[in-house]
C-alpha cells in the first residue's frame, strides 16, 4: 500500500520524457536569523505535473512553508534551480498565486467581490467589467455569492479562506500554493474546507502545492504526498496513488501509521 519512490531519480525520468509543469532540482535554502544561518532544505528534488494535489508533509521546521515560498520566487535557492514550465523561478509571478493559513490576508477596507477583482486589476489582466465577471465566478465556486458586497471583518475564519482562495483561482495561475491554509481553523471548520477544496478540484483540476503538518490532511487533500525530515528538510520518500486508500478508514489508518513512522525514525530505518 504504501508506494515510494526515489523522488530524484523520479523527476529525471519524469523530465527526460517530458518537462513537467514544476521541476524542483537539487534545491538548498538558508535563511538568516539576528544570530544564525539556518539550513531549511538541503538538495530537495521533485516534480509537480498539471492537476497534481501535490502535498509537502513533514515536522515543523523541517523547510515546508520555506520551500513554498521559495516556489512562489520570494526567496533564492543557495544551490539547485526551481522552473516553471521549464523556465527558472527568479521572482514572484502571476503563474503561482499563494494563500496563507492568517486571516488578515484580505484587504479589510474592499469587500469580497473587490477583494477578488484586486489582483486582477493590479496585474491588469482583465477590464473592470471582465474583472468581476471572472471574480463571481469563483466566488460563486467557493459558496459566497451571498457574501460578495460583505467586508471581511463580518465574515468568519472559513469563509476568509474562500475569498482567499477564491481570490488565488480567479487569476488562473499555473500553481496554487497553500501554506497551511486550514491550520488555524476548527476541527469542524478545517474539516468542511477539505471536503470543499476537494470538489473544487473536481470541478477546474486545478495544480495545488499544499503544506502540512498533518498527516490525516495530506492523505485527504492529496494524490502525492511528498516527505520532508526533520530541520533541516530533506526529502525521505514520495508516496503516489494516495487517493486509492482515501475511502478506506483500515487502509488510511494504515498508511498514516506508516508514514508517521518513516518521518520520525532514523534515515534508513523502517518499522
Amino acid at each position: 500500500m504504501l508506494q515510494t519512490t526515489n523522488p530524484i531519480a523520479s523527476s529525471r525520468t519524469q523530465a527526460a520524457a517530458g518537462t513537467p509543469l514544476l521541476n524542483v532540482d537539487k534545491v538548498t535554502l538558508r535563511y538568516k536569523t539576528p544570530n544564525l544561518l539556518i539550513t531549511a532544505t538541503e538538495h530537495v528534488s521533485f516534480v509537480v505535473e498539471r492537476s497534481d494535489r501535490f502535498v509537502l508533509l513533514g515536522p515543523s521546521g523541517c523547510g515546508k512553508s520555506t520551500l513554498l515560498k521559495a516556489i512562489g520566487g520570494y526567496m533564492t535557492p543557495v544551490s539547485g534551480t526551481i522552473s516553471i514550465k521549464g523556465r527558472q523561478v527568479m521572482k514572484p509571478g502571476a503563474d503561482r498565486m499563494m494563500v496563507f493559513q492568517e486571516f488578515d490576508q484580505l484587504l479589510p477596507w474592499k469587500t469580497v467581490l473587490e477583494n477578488v477583482m484586486f489582483p486582477l486589476l493590479v496585474a491588469r489582466k482583465l477590464p473592470r467589467a471582465e474583472a468581476e465577471a471572472v471574480a463571481r465566478e469563483y466566488i460563486d465556486k467557493v459558496k459566497l455569492m451571498r457574501a460578495v458586497d460583505t467586508y471581511p471583518h463580518m465574515l468568519s475564519g472559513g469563509m476568509k479562506q474562500r475569498v482567499a482562495i477564491a481570490r488565488g483561482m480567479a487569476m488562473q495561475p499555473d500553481i496554487l500554493l497553500m501554506d497551511e491554509p486550514f491550520a488555524a481553523l476548527d476541527a469542524l471548520t478545517r474539516r468542511q474546507m477539505q471536503d470543499e477544496l476537494l470538489q473544487l478540484w473536481e470541478d477546474t483540476r486545478f495544480t495545488v502545492i499544499f503544506v502540512t503538518h498533518s498527516i490525516a490532511e495530506a492523505i485527504k487533500i492529496s494524490n502525492r504526498i511528498l516527505l520532508l525530515s526533520p530541520h533541516p528538510g530533506r526529502v525521505r520518500a514520495e508516496i503516489r496513488d494516495v487517493e486509492s486508500v482515501r475511502d478506506d478508514p483500515l487502509a488510511a489508518a494504515e498508511l498514516e501509521q506508516q508514514i508517521h513512522s518513516m518521518l520520525f525514525s532514523e534515515p534508513g530505518h523502517r518499522e
